[in-house]
């Protein structure tokens, strides 16, 4: 429901903003409440959106002085009801979106909350460094939402999380205070390190302004199309390649081929690199400063694979364009399930030893409740997060999957704690995600959470209902 803004704070908040820092017109608030997929509905009385820490800072008093909750967003590009408003003032970040400072010797730059991902990896680019986040959204996705959610992407095996890439952050507190913690420090044992507090917090603690994040030397990367037998392959495939190259592995991703079937249908331009009636298919690439070293070195550990059987056949990209046609299979995979009509999504990790026994094991639990049910299991192997995708068997006669969501839901995630593992891997909680994390998690965890949510958000005026209820 949306809230009743009071007349004394919507006449403030118009006065610190100025015309540019707010809009009611309704089309604006529409498309501010409603997610990229369209798959639910929200509202927003009011979009509001500051230019400077100063703005945002007595944006975040007024609200507190009135009562009145709020929802960050970005890009609008999440996927589990994390920032769209239900009645919250919308903050869009983003006139928030300048480059404060690259600092090519320490490798670190600052960049404001609204900026998008790309707008940082260009900055980097230019000085001849590299942010290593990458994902399908990175023209849209912003930083703030990027660390407010902990995003992934293909990248972490080597790079790890947006949480890894932060050094410092700039947040305003619930009370309207700024906290300035930009930094480009390393090294800074003083305490409680707030940084990871925020991260991953989806808004619910306070207003991520801006962030210095970690730079690194630029890379060469030589990329691989593999084909496998099976997910048992796939998990010793990876354990052979990190031991000869290590960390030069810096993408491994897992592709059935009913997923690149899908694509090649929807997609006209899109082209299967190696057609085979295998199972399953790998994308990795190798990095080094050099890119005929990183070649070598993938040739080396293909012909390793190839020689214990872990390999059918495999082919290694000529060019940055044939790469680019393997990743685009790749990415283009979430858009192309449309094709099937109903999908249920979910973005889970298991420990990557024990990810051959999950699948067998999901798939069977869920065809226990849903006999029709087919699959779409792709994602990054390497780090253990795979995007399990239960999606109605073509052809079926009387489509049942949306009404036992709910069942199929349940027991996935059941089966992904029995093995160890989260229910949430690099989207975030959000509304979707929140009640049945707190099913599942240790009750100290999500009290823990509840006491600091409590301290320093008193009101619940930030991002109310998501990741914890309060």
């Amino acid at each position: 429901m949306t809230q009743t803004l009071p007349p004394a704070f919507l006449a403030a908040v118009k006065d610190l903003l100025g015309p540019k820092g707010w809009s009611e017109d309704p089309e604006k608030r529409d498309a501010a409440s409603t997610p990229w997929r369209g798959t639910y509905k929200g509202e927003t009385p009011l979009i509001v959106r500051p230019a400077s820490t100063a703005e945002a800072a007595a944006l975040v008093k007024l609200c507190a002085q009135h009562g009145v909750a709020m929802t960050p967003q970005g890009g609008n590009t999440g996927l589990i009801d994390g920032g769209t408003p239900h009645g919250e003032v919308c903050v869009s970040m983003t006139r928030m979106n300048a480059l404060r400072e690259v600092d090519p010797f320490n490798n670190s730059m600052t960049i404001e909350a609204g900026a998008t991902l790309v707008t940082a990896q260009q900055a980097a680019e230019d000085a001849s460094r590299l942010f290593p986040l990458s994902l399908g959204s990175e023209g849209t996705a912003t930083i703030g939402g990027l660390i407010s959610t902990n995003a992934g992407g293909v990248a972490v095996l080597r790079y790890g999380m947006m949480r890894d890439l932060i050094l410092g952050l700039e947040v305003v507190l619930p009370s309207g205070e700024v906290w300035d913690g930009l930094s480009g420090l390393r090294k800074n044992n003083t305490g409680y390190d707030l940084k990871h507090l925020f991260a991953g917090a989806e808004g619910t603690l306070g207003l991520i302004t801006a962030a210095t994040l970690k730079l690194f030397p630029q890379v060469e990367s030589a990329s691989a199309w593999v084909i496998c037998s099976t997910t048992d392959d796939v998990v010793k495939l990876l354990a052979l390649v990190r031991g000869r190259v290590g960390d030069s592995v810096t993408s491994f991703e897992i592709i059935p081929g009913n997923a690149v079937d899908m694509v090649v249908a929807d997609i006209p331009t899109a082209r299967d690199p190696m057609p085979s009636n295998a199972p399953w298919r790998v994308l990795m690439d190798i990095s080094q400063t050099d890119g005929a070293y990183a070649r070598s070195l993938l040739e080396g550990a293909l012909e390793a694979a190839m020689e214990e059987g872990l390999i059918q056949d495999a082919v290694i990209a000529e060019s940055e364009t044939q790469a680019k046609a393997f990743w685009h299979i790749r990415e283009t995979i979430p858009l192309s399930k449309r094709a099937y009509g109903t999908a249920l999504n979910q973005d889970i990790a298991v420990p990557v030893s024990r990810i051959p026994a999950f699948i067998e094991a999901c798939n069977a639990a869920v065809r226990g409740v849903l006999p029709t049910a087919d699959f779409v299991i792709f994602g990054h192997v390497g780090d253990g997060n795979l995007h399990y995708s239960v999606v109605e068997a073509a052809g079926a006669d009387a489509p049942l999957l949306k009404a036992k969501e709910a069942a199929v839901t349940r027991v996935i995630f059941d089966t992904v704690m029995a093995y160890g593992g989260s229910i949430s891997a690099e989207h975030g909680v959000g509304r979707l995600k929140r009640d049945e994390l707190a099913r599942l998690r240790p009750p100290a965890a999500t009290d823990a959470m509840r006491a600091i949510k409590r301290a320093l958000d008193p009101q619940g005026i930030m991002n109310p209902g998501r990741v914890v209820t309060v």
